[in-house]
C-alpha cells in the first residue's frame, strides 16, 4: 500500500485488521481509524517532510555535540558551513 501510493485500500485494510489480527495490529489499525483522513492522504499523495527531516536531525545532532561548549552564534555558523 505505502509503496503504490493505495491509500484507498486503507479502510479495508483496517476492517480486516480489527476482524482477524492479534491484538497489537488490531490496536494499531484503531488508531489508523482515528486520523484516518491525514493517514490516507499520506498513504495516496506523492509529498513527503523527509528531506525537512533530515535536516532537522542533522542541526539537532550538532546542537547535542556543541550542548554547553560553546555560544549560539558558533552554533549558526557550524549548522551554516555544514549545509
Amino acid at each position: 500500500m505505502p509503496r503504490h501510493r493505495r491509500g484507498h485500500l486503507l479502510m479495508e485494510w483496517i476492517k480486516r485488521a480489527e476482524r482477524d489480527a492479534p491484538a497489537p495490529i488490531r490496536s494499531f489499525a484503531g488508531y489508523l481509524r482515528q486520523d484516518l483522513d491525514p493517514v490516507t492522504a499520506g498513504l495516496t499523495l506523492p509529498y513527503s517532510s523527509g528531506a525537512v527531516e533530515g535536516h532537522v536531525n542533522r542541526i539537532k545532532t550538532i546542537k547535542r555535540q556543541m550542548y554547553g561548549r560553546t555560544s549560539f552564534s558558533l552554533l549558526g555558523a557550524r549548522i551554516l558551513v555544514q549545509t
